[in-house]
């Protein structure tokens, strides 16, 4: 099933000169993953705070792309310049579900919108990191297939985001979208569970 995901690859190489720097100044990934965590609870906090002043929803789309890429950034730092370590795996996982959530829930308190959808689509985006953690658990891989992986669900809160901020998105729409997203994810745990299980099997043949 395609995901933006897929593209991290080009993106990653596109970052590669800042990360280099970066890593010159003394910036570890640890900080970087932390940093990305504390600003998405800050533009989150922002967000809540401001409504009805939807114009603050712009800050949504505008960290989604940054937070992308420190997220590539941190990463790239842990493997390419010796700095993986076991509590950068945790803060890793631990620090993308925390910031999801923070740049969810602030859609459930828009007039209109389902803050039951908001809030389910919030518990199965955890869920479905939660069923590609683990992969490990049982000899597969970290698994990070879609349809609905981190990138695409920063790419469709940027989207909703940016569509509040100009009020071209009525709620209607909005709920209409959440809904979608929410069979989506609903097939992606059910797909990182079932190509976690097919790459076990065929790892053990």
């Amino acid at each position: 099933m395609i995901s933006i995901y897929q593209l991290k690859p080009r993106f990653q190489n596109l970052l590669r000169p800042v990360v280099q720097r970066l890593h010159d100044q003394g910036f570890t990934a640890n900080q970087v993953t932390l940093g990305a965590c504390l600003v998405s609870l800050l533009v989150g906090a922002l967000v809540a705070a401001g409504i009805p002043h939807y114009w603050v929803f712009a800050l949504i789309p505008a960290w989604m792309i940054l937070r992308m890429a420190l997220n590539a950034i941190d990463g790239m730092l842990a493997r390419e310049f010796g700095q993986k370590s076991r509590l950068g795996a945790y803060l890793n996982e631990l620090t993308d579900v925390i910031a999801d959530s923070a740049l969810f829930l602030p859609f459930a308190l828009l007039p209109g919108v389902s803050a039951a959808l908001v809030v389910l689509v919030t518990l199965l985006a955890i869920v479905s990191e939660y069923a590609g953690v683990l992969g490990p658990m049982i000899g597969a891989s970290r698994r990070y297939d879609g349809p609905m992986g981190k990138s695409d669900r920063a790419f469709v809160f940027g989207v909703l985001g940016a569509g509040v901020a100009c009020g071209i998105l009525a709620p209607l729409w909005i709920n209409i979208l959440l809904a979608v997203v929410t069979g989506l994810l609903i097939y992606t745990v059910v797909n990182r569970v079932r190509q976690g299980l097919a790459e076990d099997s065929g790892s053990a043949q």
